[in-house]
Formats: structure tokens, sequence, C-alpha cells
């Protein structure tokens, strides 16, 4: 199936798992020291904080995995517009925002040009950039 904005995005189905699994682990620890606090307290109350300390690590790696995928899409595309673009045009697109560089890299190299002097002037959000995108250029390794 052809990449397009309707259906670019994706989903790391082992992140889902783990939530999952985390999730179920965090009601179950809930459920553990309601039935039996009095017997084991200690022991189930610290296993709700792991609990809880195992779901934010979850989400901290996802995001941090998520910044740095950001950063490298950032740096990819202003090396494309470097090869695209004068020296004076790519002065006036330094104001693009890391947002804006990641909903670019699906346009292709003719449009990207215009586009992203689009995106500056009228400060297009991701999804706006997207929607105007018109010969899609697919990315298979977002996470």
């Amino acid at each position: 199936m052809a990449q397009n904005v309707k259906n670019h995005t994706a989903r790391d189905p082992m992140t889902l798992v783990i939530g999952v699994f985390l999730l179920i682990n965090f009601f179950f620890s809930l459920w553990y020291t309601h039935k039996h606090y009095w017997e084991h307290r200690h022991l189930s109350t610290w296993w709700i904080v792991m609990s809880v300390v195992f779901l934010l690590m979850l989400s901290k790696m996802r995001s941090y995995s998520l910044k740095v995928q950001d950063r490298v899409i950032r740096l990819e595309e202003k090396v494309r517009l470097a090869s695209l673009v004068s020296a004076s045009e790519l002065a006036e697109l330094e104001s693009l925002t890391i947002a804006q560089y990641v909903a670019l890299r699906f346009a292709s190299n003719p449009e990207l040009p215009e586009l992203a002097r689009r995106a500056v002037r009228e400060k297009l959000t991701r999804k706006q950039i997207k929607e105007a995108i018109k010969s899609w250029r697919p990315d298979e390794y977002r996470v």
C-alpha cells in the first residue's frame, strides 16, 4: 500500500505489547494490595511503586527515541533543502521548527522548497504541511 497523509503513521507493536503487560501488572498489584495489604504491606506497596516506575520508564524511553528521531530528521531535511535551494533561501528557512521539518520529509524534492517557504511564511502546522503535499515521499523507517 502506498503511503499517504491518511495512512503514514506508524506504531511500534512491541511498545504496545509491553505497555499492555505493564498496565496489567499495575492493576494486578493494586488488586493484590487491596486483598493482602496486612499480610504483605511493604511488599505490595513496593510492587505498586515499581509498577508505576516501569510505566514511566516505558513512556520516557518512547519519548526520548522519538525526540532523537526528530532531530535526525531535521538534520536530514536541512541537508536536503541545502541541495535544493540557494544559500540566501536557506537562511530564510532557518526559522522552520522541528515539527515542520518532520512533516516536510514527506514532500518530494520538486515541491519541497516552495512548501518549506510556505511553512515559514504561513506558520503551517505539521498537519497542514502533510495535507499540502501533492507528491508523497514515503518514510518507512519512522517508529
